[in-house]
Order: structure tokens, then C-alpha cells, then sequence
């Protein structure tokens, strides 16, 4: 079974509007990124835990977004094939960015980030197996990168949300609860839940899914929504995989355990080598937290400006080029970050983190986009979130065995060795291009 050749061509300003939702979706990662491991810190945790603290968003990627990719294969509900996922997940992930900054116990913290991590992956695979649903080939390349670009944006404004609050609106950066947790995290975390499902609903309505074809019908009849019937699929899937799908596993593996790595203890080392501070308690730290707000926020700018403007360099020159050239120079701004003791200079390295960034959400789906059956788009997400999320797994079996022998119990080594890491995945994305067979 294949769609049809051709399918209403959308103006870009339509392609932009039915990727908003990307924007809270984005917006709560982004808060993830800044937050959940000074928020474990608040609560009591050390620095060696974090990444068995961060276990959520692996695990359940792991297991909902293939799940959830293949059931959206086979869905056909009155309000679409994807639309009923977007819309659960969307309440799941407000629910626990509402309540994640009131957490009294790292239990509760993690408790709640399931919760939100599992809307986030119920939303997330279905989502980009939309762009190829409702899209022709020629305008997926825009509608991957735009999906990057509200990346960029809503993680540069979750990023910037505390700074925003504290240097215009007057929040006190020591303002805190009972258990050590800023105001300006929970206002933020509360935004965040706003935006999540009403961006998202704002997409699904205003830009809504293609009615499904007769022989899309007949396939999904084919193939019943079970419990069996899906994890057939999902096995069969990883069976037949696409070679191309495939080389790009070796990437992802490098890719992802750096950006794993960057975002676990970039805070820490800024801690350490701006602010000379370890401690978890101390206005440095915080000092620290926001400090990574405004570097997030910058790189995410840059990777929205960036994502929009690479599209006609990856026409030409191709995803794979692209993105090992950016991926290349993001390990490079990582390897220097951990060396500079003044806050301003961070920016500078922060340039390439922001390129990387842009590359990594959008170049790897167009490639991967134009290499798998479009009726199986769903489940080949899916399974290729799964390259994705065992990296992050690794980070956390192995990092805290090797935090203080190999790296001293230092972050600004772990930084190091994230820039080497996204260095070693730019050469893997070549042998992808230069292998793929004709």
C-alpha cells in the first residue's frame, strides 16, 4: 500500500502553522533541559545520581514512542490518525509541568516526570510522522526544518524565562519554597503547561489531517489495532529496516550520549568554572542555572534562525553534509565551554551548540523521511526515537560508574568528552551518504 503521488501543496506560512505545536511541545523539553537536574539538586540529590534521575525520558521513549508510532499506522478515528495522540499526550504533559516545580521529594519529582515524559513521547512520534502524512517529498525538507526552527524558539524561551523574570521583572534569584525551589521555576513550569496544550491544539485544528484514502483504509482494516498485531508490527519493522536507517543508528549513538552528556552537567560546569561553586544550595548555583538559561536561550535562537536558514543549503549540498559540518561545529564550541571562566565569552561556543542543535532536529527526518515506506512512517519514527533515547539509557548505566575515577567527579570533563562525542557522530552521518546504496 502507498499514498497518493501527490497531495495538496500548502503555502510555507500553513507548513509553519501546523508545526506550532512543536513550540509548547519544545518549550516543556526545554524546561526539562534547564531545570530537572538543579530541581533533583534541590531536593537532595548528588551529582553522580543524575543521570539514573533522568531515566524517564529514555525509558519511556523507549517504550511509547514505538508503540504509539505503530498504533497511529493503524488508527482511523473520526478526528484522524494522529490527532487522538497529539491530543492525549498534550493534557498528559501539561498535567505534569503544572505540577513538577511543587514537588516535596525527589520520589515526587520523578514521579511526575513519567508522567511528562510519557505526554511528551505520546505527542512527539505521531507528530513527526505527520510532516510526511500531510506533506508532498519537495516540501518536507521545510516542514522538518520549521519543526526545528519552533525548536530553537520555544527552548530559547524556556531557557530565558528566569532571566526574564529576574533582570525585567524583578523576581528575586533567591526567592524560594521550602524545598529550595525558585518562584521563577514554577512560573515558568506553569507557562510551559499553557502553552503546551494550546499550541498544539491551535496546529491540529487550524492545519487538520488529510482524509484517509480508500486504500489506507483497506490497509489499516488489514492490520488490527491489538496489543499482538502492533508489536508484530513493530518487530517486523526492526526486521525490514531500511539500510539507510540503519547507518544512521551509528550516528545517533554518538550524537545523542554527547547531547545526553551536555545537557546533564553543563549547569555544574558552569558553576565550577564561572562561578567557582559546587554546592547546590548557594546563590552561585542559581547564579549558574540562569547563566545556562541565557546560553540555552542564545543557542536556541540560533538554532532557529539557523534551521530556516540551512533549507537551501540542504537542497543543495544535502542533509548529510549539512549536518556533519554542524554537528562538527558544536563539538568544537563544547570543547572549548568548559574552559572559560567569563560569563560573556560562553556565547561565543554557544554559536556552534546552536547549529548542532538546528541540525540534529531537523536534517536526520529528512533524511530518514525519504528512506522508509510511507505507510509504516509511524512505526520507523518510532523505532528511530528508540536510537535516540538508548544512548540516553547508556549515559545513565555507565556515567555514574565513571563520573569520579575516569572524569575526577568533575562536569567540565564530562562537557569535554560531549564535544567529542558529537565530533565522532559528524564523521558516522558521511558514511551514511557516502554508502547509500543508489
Amino acid at each position: 500500500m502507498t499514498q497518493p503521488a501527490m497531495k495538496p501543496h500548502l503555502p510555507l506560512w500553513r507548513i509553519a502553522e501546523m508545526n506550532l505545536g512543536f513550540l509548547g511541545l519544545q518549550f516543556s523539553f526545554g524546561l526539562q533541559q534547564g531545570n530537572m537536574g538543579p530541581i533533583y539538586s534541590y531536593l537532595g540529590a548528588d551529582e553522580a545520581s543524575l543521570p539514573l534521575l533522568q531515566l524517564a525520558g529514555p525509558l519511556t521513549g523507549l517504550l511509547v514512542q514505538p508503540i504509539i508510532g505503530a498504533m497511529s499506522d493503524r488508527t482511523a478515528s473520526k478526528w484522524g490518525r494522529r490527532t487522538p495522540y497529539f491530543i492525549v499526550g498534550a493534557v498528559m504533559c501539561s498535567l505534569g509541568l503544572f505540577f513538577m516545580p511543587l514537588s516535596s521529594s525527589i520520589l515526587m519529582a520523578v514521579s511526575l516526570l513519567w508522567i511528562l515524559d510519557a505526554g511528551n513521547n505520546i505527542t512527539m512520534e505521531p507528530y513527526r510522522a505527520y510532516v510526511s502524512d500531510r506533506l508532498n517529498p519537495d516540501q518536507r525538507q521545510f516542514g522538518f526544518l520549521s519543526q526545528s526552527a519552533f525548536t530553537g524558539l520555544a527552548q530559547m524561551l524556556a531557557f530565558l524565562s528566569p532571566s526574564i523574570m529576574i533582570n525585567l521583572l524583578g523576581f528575586d534569584v533567591n526567592a524560594v519554597d521550602a524545598h529550595n525551589i525558585p518562584e521563577t521555576t514554577k512560573v515558568a513550569f506553569t507557562i510551559g503547561a499553557v502553552l503546551s496544550i494550546s499550541t498544539i491544539l491551535w496546529s491540529v485544528f487550524r492545519v487538520r489531517e488529510l482524509p484517509l484514502t480508500e486504500a489506507e483504509l483497506a490497509y489499516i482494516k488489514s492490520k488490527p489495532l491489538t496489543v499482538k498485531g502492533t508489536l508484530l508490527e513493530i518487530w517486523d519493522a526492526i526486521v525490514t529496516m531500511p539500510q539507510v536507517m540503519r547507518k544512521l543508528a551509528l550516528m545517533s549513538l554518538f550524537q545523542w550520549y554527547g547531547m545526553a552528556a551536555y545537557w546533564g552537567y553543563i549547569i555544574y560546569s558552569i558553576g565550577r568554572s564561572v562561578y567557582g561553586t559546587s554546592e547546590a544550595v548557594s546563590e552561585g548555583f542559581r547564579m549558574a542555572v540562569v547563566t545556562n538559561g541565557e546560553i540555552g536561550g542564545f543557542y536556541n535562537g540560533i538554532a532557529f534562525i539557523a534551521a530556516f536558514a540551512m533549507v537551501p543549503f540542504t537542497k543543495r549540498y544535502g542533509p548529510e553534509i549539512m549536518h556533519a559540518c554542524c554537528l562538527t561545529l558544536g563539538g568544537i564550541g563544547m570543547l572549548f565551554m568548559p574552559h572559560i571562566s567569563d560569563k560573556a565569552l560562553l556565547f561565543i561556543p554557544a554559536i556552534g551548540i546552536g547549529l548542532a542543535w538546528a541540525s540534529i532536529m531537523g536534517n536526520p527526518f529528512v533524511i530518514l523521511s525519504g528512506a522508509v515506506p510511507p505507510e509504516r512512517t509511524g512505526v520507523y519514527m518510532g523505532i528511530f526515537n528508540m536510537m535516540i533515547v538508548i544512548p540516553m539509557l547508556l549515559i545513565a548505566a555507565t556515567l555514574p560508574f565513571y563520573y569520579k575515577p575516569l572524569m575526577g567527579g568533575d562536569p567540565r570533563h564530562v562537557i569535554t568528552m560531549a564535544g567529542i562525542m558529537l565530533m565522532i557522530a559528524a564523521v558516522c552521518v558521511l558514511w551514511v551518504r557516502d554508502k547509500r546504496p543508489a
